[in-house]
């Protein structure tokens, strides 16, 4: 049995250095989960260096602070951001639990829940930014579908710029037009993944918008507590 500094935690989550708002439903807003969950700040891993983590030297960070909150106690590793699907590989190597760096890792599974015909279609903070190699450490087909949000929306902005004022009403109506030119260039989209954790608490109206399933970062921290923590069923 482990020893553990703190208990009851069973996912530990990894957060970018921001300070914007980050709104209910988010990944990184701790009213977001039923369950406890442990968060650490990687210090340096600002949303520009996120854009560029092939260069931005983070990984060893990262491993550390995940390996912190293992050696606290938590059983399992998330994150804030999806462009950390690009060390995958790695994290789940040095950390010895299980590790699910971003929602992207749900576009396979996604794919197989629709019809033949239909694509997973990725909603993202930056087109320009999310590379093939991303998609590829995660199983993703380089050739999906993928929706970026414009470069000088107030999304983007407010996130950069670590505007601390809550921009709920802006950010809805931007992620909803994203979501709407995706569809519009790619009418064969069956289903959504969002990239980007700070998307999530719009998910609800892009189903109830377009009529299409989405699946983000709340939805695979869910699903991953589930299989850390199985709920237990008393004999009947």
């Amino acid at each position: 049995m482990r020893k553990k500094t703190f208990h009851g935690v069973s996912v530990g989550i990894l957060m970018v250095q921001t300070e914007f708002c980050r709104l209910p439903g988010d990944v990184g807003h701790a009213g977001t989960w039923d369950f406890p969950v442990q968060y650490r700040v990687v210090e340096g891993a600002t949303p520009d260096k996120m854009m560029a983590l092939e260069s931005s030297g983070l990984l060893d960070d990262f491993k550390r602070a995940a390996l912190d909150l293992v050696k606290g106690g938590v059983d399992g590793i998330a994150t804030t951001c999806g462009f950390l699907a690009l060390f995958q590989n790695e994290l789940a190597a040095a950390c010895g639990v299980p590790v699910a760096t971003s929602s992207l890792l749900q576009v396979p599974l996604a794919q197989r829940l629709i019809a033949p015909g239909k694509r997973v279609g990725i909603l993202t903070f930056s087109k320009e930014n999310l590379h093939a190699a991303h998609l590829e450490a995660v199983g993703v087909d380089p050739a999906t579908p993928v929706t970026g949000m414009p470069a000088d929306s107030v999304f983007v902005t407010a996130i950069k710029s670590g505007d601390p004022v809550p921009r709920h009403k802006e950010m809805r109506a931007e992620v909803l037009a994203a979501a709407a030119r995706l569809l519009e260039e790619h009418p064969d989209v069956g289903a959504i993944v969002a990239e980007c954790s700070n998307m999530t608490p719009f998910s609800a109206d892009i189903v109830e918008r377009f009529g299409v399933p989405v699946f983000d970062g709340v939805s695979l921290i869910n699903w991953f507590q589930a299989g850390l923590r199985p709920r237990r069923f008393a004999p009947a």
